[in-house]
């Protein structure tokens, strides 16, 4: 390791490369060696020194790489400024280097890196707003999407729709949504004063913020969708996703037993791992496997179920699909392996790669792929990668075909139903994904009702009871005639059942706050219902006498 180190140096003095470089850039490259090196060492720490003929051939090919980075520095067409040297650094030569390794191992830069931390924390300093660009009257303005209940945004009665028009006094035109974000967030019990422009309003309206700590939760819906009912949406596996599940299963449970649960794994990315954890032991039995990881350097380690869920039975159906990844499908895979939930909708994505993140220095960070996740019975959750771009990876998969189980490994549950490895989950029972169509798709690309919501709102108020009528859809359509959106009668009659759901979710978002839309959209949607449909083979999923006694062996051991 130590040879690697002095090797870097010797070269770059060699090749006379620090002369017309800036600091900067000696930075880049230095970053680039380190990574190298930093992951050498963890890797030496665990294995056999490297042969004096592995040295030599590493030797060789990190001289190619700085020979090859000479060149360029000292010979391409245009200089080699700070910018253009990061570029080439962090978007080309580092993920070049780790994504013919896999898909996932990545490098983060500093923006990158603090983003990520922010992502697994769950929580930032800021007024609690979500913001997106929209194109008005030819130019491109910041626009609330929604704030954030609780947050001080929500509680000054800053609204979806609301335009924001400058920060502190600085004016937002020309700016982009990161951008006019970055200005909001800060410490906390700072102050920032924000000006909007609001619709049916005749002049600008300021708003002095405290910013706070701003949650963000992975739980951000959990209610009682039928008597006694529960339905869950987990958006991603951060550092508070454990807590976030028990808490929404303590609320159900408060004013009657559950008799059923949907949980809505849907698009969920997964995240960290102990937090999968944590989640399957709220529904799983003391001592049970939630999953194991295998590696090449560090020691294989088994996950297990650590408290159980207490004897609170009742039938549970996982709702998941084709972007469901990592954690979630880690979390699907031991509820169906143990027979304790039903998995509904679409193959999962396959992703059964473990990273561990690796600080670099100057705040990067290095997530390099170490281990491969099993499920109870010993299916390999990763999908094939190998000889394919990575949009090929990411975009071109059949998650839906039923036919490509015929190539896959076959597992055993603990009540002994048959289960597919390879790649995924594969679900119990297939939902088909809801598909858009071209009406739809121009309502959305034209923020129909996000807009039509904030005209609406500036004559009319909504009440909880509210329902989308005739006279409502008259006016709705007379704001797209206004705004010269194109449809015909057919397309209205044939997608009327979405078009009111859309009009009272925005409707009831900007009125009530994000949970109420996002309520009605749950009630809504067509997969979540058919989901609840299946809780009665979940329920006898629990009533099958040799799940419950290998459920009962499994904990013994």
């Amino acid at each position: 390791m130590f040879a690697w180190i002095l090797f870097f140096t010797l070269y770059f003095k060699e090749t006379d490369l620090m002369a017309p470089t800036t600091r900067r850039t000696l930075f880049s490259v230095t970053v680039f060696l380190a990574t190298c090196g930093i992951a050498g060492s963890f890797i030496s720490q665990k294995v056999s020194a490297q042969t004096a003929g592995d040295e030599s051939t590493l030797r060789d090919s990190l001289k190619s790489f700085t020979s090859v980075y000479s060149v360029v520095e000292q010979n391409y067409a245009e200089k080699m400024d700070t910018d253009r040297t990061d570029k080439a650094i962090y978007d080309g030569a580092i993920p070049g280097m780790l994504h013919t390794l896999d898909p996932h191992s990545n490098f983060y830069d500093p923006k990158a890196y603090a983003q990520m931390r922010e992502d697994q924390h769950g929580r930032y300093y800021g007024v609690g707003m979500t913001i997106q660009p929209q194109l008005i009257d030819g130019s491109m303005k910041i626009l609330v999407l929604y704030p954030f209940e609780g947050t001080p945004s929500f509680k000054a009665g800053i609204k979806p729709g609301d335009m924001i028009l400058s920060v502190d006094g600085k004016t937002t035109d020309g700016m982009d949504s990161t951008a006019v974000a970055n200005m909001l967030k800060g410490p906390r019990g700072t102050h920032v004063l924000v000006t909007m422009m609001r619709e049916g309003k005749d002049k600008p309206m300021q708003f002095d913020l405290v910013r706070d700590e701003i949650p963000r939760p992975s739980v951000d819906l959990a209610f009682l969708i039928r008597p006694n009912v529960g339905y869950m949406h987990v958006t991603n596996f951060q550092e508070t996703t454990g807590r976030e599940v028990g808490d929404a299963l303590d609320k159900f449970q408060a004013s009657a037993p559950l008799k059923g649960l949907v949980i809505d794994l849907r698009a969920n990315p997964g995240g960290l791992l102990n937090q999968a954890v944590d989640m399957a032991d709220k529904f799983l039995k003391k001592g049970q496997i939630v999953v194991s990881q295998h590696g090449r350097v560090a020691q294989d380690q088994v996950y297990t179920v650590s408290r159980g869920e207490q004897g609170a039975e009742y039938p549970v159906v996982v709702l998941v699909n084709r972007n469901t990844a990592s954690a979630a499908e880690i979390v699907s895979g031991a509820l169906q392996d143990h027979d304790r939930a039903l998995i509904v909708g679409e193959t999962t994505f396959g992703k059964g790669l473990v990273q561990t993140v690796f600080n670099v220095s100057q705040n990067t960070g290095l997530a390099l792929t170490t281990f491969h996740y099993y499920t109870p019975s010993g299916r390999l959750i990763q999908r094939p990668y190998d000889n394919m771009s990575l949009y090929d990876y990411y975009y071109v998969r059949d998650a839906s075909n039923p036919k490509s189980n015929a190539n896959r490994e076959v597992k055993l549950t603990d009540a002994g139903r048959t289960v597919y490895g390879g790649g995924g989950i594969t679900p119990d029972d297939h939902i088909d994904q809801i598909k858009g169509n071209h009406f739809e798709n121009t309502l959305l690309q034209h923020y129909a009702f996000f807009n039509f919501s904030k005209k609406y709102l500036s004559t009319h108020s909504v009440a909880k009871d509210f329902e989308v009528d005739d006279a409502t859809l008259t006016d709705f359509k007379a704001f797209l005639k206004a705004k010269n959106v194109d449809y015909t009668e057919a397309d209205f009659t044939a997608n009327l059942s979405w078009i009111k759901d859309s009009i009272k979710s925005d409707l009831f978002t900007s009125q009530f706050g994000q949970m109420e839309g996002l309520k009605v959209r749950a009630e809504w949607d067509p997969q979540i219902q058919k989901a609840l449909g299946f809780l009665p083979q979940a329920q006898a999923l629990l009533d099958n006498p040799k799940g419950k006694a290998a459920a009962t062996t499994t904990a013994s051991r």
